[in-house]
């Protein structure tokens, strides 16, 4: 019996050959490309959660949290000496760190999302409030105030003998638990240019997608800077609308082009190959496994007393074998498909390790021409 996780090798290259029968893709401009500058920052803080039912850190070995609980009682008005500092307890309180993004266009007084995560020993933040946390940017500078309840998703609970989890206790989200007092400024259509870069740079694609908008709203318009970026020129009658330039823009549909590829990963057996990749002349031997491929051009001559003409036509040959034996190297004037060859071995039962070990060799020869990714 074969292995199901073959099956589902095959089942990809299968939907891969559907889906891309084409020589090429079309998608639109806002899915393989974004404009220069829109983009998120990243934003960080470091706050306390309050209100843990006594999994918060431990006071002798999270000396940070205690110093911040210190600091923070003192600014609310709260004398102590730091003499009794020690006699603060932390079991309710923990430290963390904040990470939120900040998108673009952000106005101030709306919300973003935060992520809460323990820095210190706690054992979980189940149940646990933010404190008031300033969020800052690479710039130093506060772009948003975080605050409010933790939602875990998680459990933690246990004695000395025996303890029950479930997901991941020490983290949690506050969805729109910040809200934005500052604002990244974006200038759009400065100059009277656009400038798109390509989520994946590659000349085809920035040509193709230069030629699809001078083709909509007229020559000179766009204009490719190099393989991951586009220019454009916004025209007169709408600089005063770059919005809407800027959809129309974004709804265009581009045929994107990609290098040809094979991603294996030999952790799981998965293998992706992309319809592009062609192997010349190859003969392999793996174990007591023998694949020969040859190329042969089948000449078909008319009817003497007919009108037809003389005709080549290409033929694929595969053969294997499981029986060690002696490859004859044959020139093929055609390449052969990675699926070809996939759908050869899936025939005898090949399995994913066996293809993985034998596309590596097939590349480190020289017969294959495209990219093998390992993950």
């Amino acid at each position: 019996m074969k292995r199901p996780t073959f099956y589902g090798v095959l089942l990809v290259a299968v939907w891969l050959t559907i889906f891309m029968a084409a020589d090429c893709m079309a998608v639109r401009v806002k899915d393989i490309a974004s404009l220069q500058g829109v983009r998120n920052n990243q934003l960080l803080g470091y706050g306390l959660v309050t209100g843990l039912n006594g999994t918060g850190d431990d006071m002798k070995k999270s000396r940070f949290t205690l110093q911040s609980v210190y600091n923070m009682i003192v600014r609310n008005g709260v004398t102590i000496s730091p003499d009794n500092i020690n006699d603060i307890k932390l079991k309710n309180i923990a430290a963390v760190m904040v990470t939120a993004q900040l998108t673009p266009f952000a106005r101030p007084g709306s919300t973003i999302d935060v992520l809460v995560s323990s820095i210190g020993d706690a054992k979980s933040l189940a149940g646990g409030t933010l404190l008031m946390t300033p969020l800052h940017g690479a710039d130093n500078q506060v772009y948003a105030v975080a605050q409010g309840p933790l939602a875990i998703g998680a459990f933690s609970f246990g004695g000395k003998a025996a303890q029950a989890q479930k997901n991941h206790p020490n983290a949690g989200t506050i969805p729109g638990g910040a809200i934005v007092e500052s604002t990244v400024p974006v200038a759009l259509g400065e100059n009277g240019q656009l400038v798109y870069q390509l989520s994946n740079a590659d000349f085809t694609t920035a040509n193709n997608m230069a030629e699809v908008i001078n083709a909509n709203f007229g020559p000179e318009t766009a204009f490719p800077l190099d393989s991951g970026a586009v220019r454009i020129n916004i025209p007169t009658q709408l600089q005063d609308n770059t919005v809407q330039f800027i959809a129309s823009i974004e709804s265009l549909d581009v045929q994107a082009d990609s290098r040809a590829k094979v991603v294996v990963n030999e952790r799981t057996g998965t293998i992706v190959m992309g319809k592009d990749v062609r192997l010349s002349t190859v003969a392999v031997s793996h174990g007591n496994l023998s694949l020969i491929i040859k190329e042969n051009t089948d000449v078909v001559q008319p009817n003497p007393l007919g009108a037809g003409q003389t005709a080549a036509t290409p033929n694929t040959n595969i053969a294997i074998s499981e029986e060690p034996g002696q490859l004859v190297l044959i020139d093929m004037k055609e390449g052969v498909t990675i699926g070809e060859i996939a759908t050869a071995l899936n025939a005898i039962g090949a399995t994913p390790r066996d293809l993985i070990a034998i596309f590596q060799a097939i590349k480190a020869s020289g017969s294959m021409n495209g990219e093998l990714v390992i993950l």
